[in-house]
Parts: structure tokens; sequence; C-alpha cells
């Protein structure tokens, strides 16, 4: 990422300047621990990949966003925060976390948060993720507050593509932008997803991420139930009902929570690309034969019919089963599903 110096084009501003540039983009943030007059700062907005992100720094010992300002706001969004240089902390959801130069964190524009700048030399860029977009795509809510640090494979890869947006000159096409979106909650869905403490006795932890492979492997065929994925394990339908059981679900749960995750990752798709493709389509190749079948249960879902999700990219983070709680359990223990 480029260094504070090389940004030539970025005005400095004073502190009524700063925090009215960063209002219209992010919402409202107050420098605390310096006297106003002393205050210097720099807010360049930036587009990455078709979502709104600017590169920001200041010399204030720290900036807060209270519960006052989400009120005057009404902000529905996340941020993934990139340390570009120097060191800083964070606070938010009762978690404090250190961050150095090629970390990312994810912040939630509607609980508060404070920023502390540890050095001179702390800067940070920060990309802008419609909450509804980001919870359908991931299909669970991720928790604000948290920290990756540098060196996994998906936090490289979510820092090379910012900095390739903000270093192409304005040559990336804006059709590919839909689809860069998709690469970029990909990501995040990756470093930020959730875990459950829940114990897994490890044997049968194994058997049921192959159930659970198995299951991913056949859910888009209409066919494909509870005794089809018991035949296919070796493994008696009752001995299947009690290990869904154990993880406070059902075999059917799962496989409609598969296939509806995919029913509104293609709706949210074909809204962002405009395919037109036919919503029964959709549903025919997520495993539903009946669209009214289809309809009533991604309405029990995701508290909108899919016609409205294709049109506007909405979604509910309060489905009563997804598939990703049970991943995550297996995710926890070291223990995956079979590579599809």
């Amino acid at each position: 990422m480029p260094e504070r110096d090389s940004i030539s084009s970025t005005s400095l501003l004073n502190f009524e300047a700063w925090r009215a540039l960063l209002r219209t983009i992010c919402g409202r943030y107050n420098p605390e621990g310096i006297e106003h007059n002393a205050f210097i700062g720099w807010v360049r907005p930036m587009n990455v990949c078709g979502l709104a992100a600017v590169d920001i720094g200041w010399n204030a010992h720290r900036v807060e966003r209270t519960h006052r300002d989400i009120r005057l706001d009404g902000a529905e969004h996340y941020y993934a925060l990139f340390q570009v240089s120097g060191k800083s902390a964070m606070t938010q959801n009762d978690q404090a976390v250190q961050l150095a130069a090629g970390d990312i964190a994810l912040v939630d524009a509607a609980r508060p948060v404070t920023y502390f700048r540890n050095d001179n030399s702390a800067q940070w860029l920060s990309v802008r993720l419609p909450r509804r977009s980001l919870v359908s795509h991931l299909g669970f809510e991720p928790q604000g507050g948290s920290c990756r640090h540098s060196g996994t494979p998906a936090g490289r890869l979510l820092f090379s593509l910012v900095h390739d947006a903000d270093t192409d000159n304005g040559l990336s096409c804006a059709s590919a932008d839909s689809y860069m979106q998709l690469a970029v909650y990909d990501l995040v869905g990756a470093l930020f997803a959730p875990s459950d403490p829940r114990p897994i006795t490890r044997p049968a932890g194994k058997l049921f991420a192959r159930i659970c492979g198995v299951i991913k492997d056949g859910f888009s065929d209409p066919d494909f139930g509870p005794v089809e994925a018991a035949a296919e394990a070796g493994i008696s339908l009752r001995y299947l009902q009690k290990l869904f059981t154990e993880h406070g679900s059902t075999c059917s749960e799962f496989i409609y929570s598969l296939r509806l995750d995919a029913a509104a990752r293609l709706l949210r798709r074909r809204a962002l690309v405009g395919t037109g493709q036919p919503l029964s389509e959709i549903a025919y190749a997520c495993g539903f034969r009946d669209y009214t079948h289809f309809a009533r249960k991604f309405r029990h879902r995701f508290g909108n019919p899919p016609g409205a999700h294709a049109r506007h990219g909405q979604s509910a983070a309060d489905g009563t089963v997804r598939a990703g709680t049970i991943e995550s359990a297996l995710s926890a223990h070291d223990v995956q599903p079979p590579a599809a």
C-alpha cells in the first residue's frame, strides 16, 4: 500500500473540515486527545471494486464513534479496516485489538468503536461493506471488533486486491466490479467466519464431517434426502438423525439450509450482474422441484420472497438454521468436510 508521503494529491485538513468530509463517506467520528487548532488529518475517497473506500489518517490520540453518532447516522454496513502503515489499536464489542502494518480488522458501523493511534506513521484504508449484501452472501452475520493479523492466505489476497484497486489508475473494468465484490465478500468470510465452542468428540466429528461432505455434494438433486445421505455415508438413518440432533439440527433442515444458501447466492449474483435468469431455474438448480415450495421456504428463511431478494439483494440474518452454523462447529475443532 502507498505510504502517506507519496499521496501528494491529498490535502491535509483541519479539525472541522476532516470531520465534515469523513461524515459524508463514513459517518460521524470524533477526534479526541488533541486541541482542535493542532489537529491535522486527511481523507481520500477511493473506489475498490465498486465499493466505497477511503484512505484516512489523523494526528489525534484517539477517534471515537458513539451511540449518539450511530443513532444520527442510521448506518447499516461494516468496514474492512486495513492497517497500511504504523501501529494502532481498536476497541469494539468489548474486544481490544492491536493492529500492525498488514493487519485487517472488521468494524461494525452500527456499534460504538474507538481507535487509538500508537505512532506518527499510522495510516488506514477502510472499505465499506453493505450489511445486507455481505450477510446475504456469507450466510452469517460477522462479529465487529475482530482482527486478523498479516500472514494468512486470505488476508494477503484481500490486501493485494485492495492494493491493486488503489494503484490501477482507473484501468479496471467497471463491468467486472460485481464479480470482484463477490471475491471481496468471500475473502472477508474466510477471514471472519464464526467458530462454535461446543465440543465434538473426534471420531464422531470426523464421521459428521464426512456426512456433511456427502450432503454438500448431493443437495442440488431434488431426489436427495436423509435416506440417501445415510445410505451414501454407510450408516443407519436413525444414527444419522442422532448425529444431527447432537448438533442442534436435523438432516432435512441442513439440506434445505444448503439449498436456500445456494439460492440466495445465485439471486444475489443475478441482481449484481443482471443476468435475468428465471427464478424457477434458480430454484431447480438448488434442489427444489416445486417453485411454490421453494418460495414458501425462502420467505420463511429470509423474510421476503425470492423476487424481492433478487431485485434488492436483501436478506435477513435470523434464519433458524444455517449450513454455516454446523460447518463452523466442525472448523472450530479442525474437522473439515471433504472438498466437493
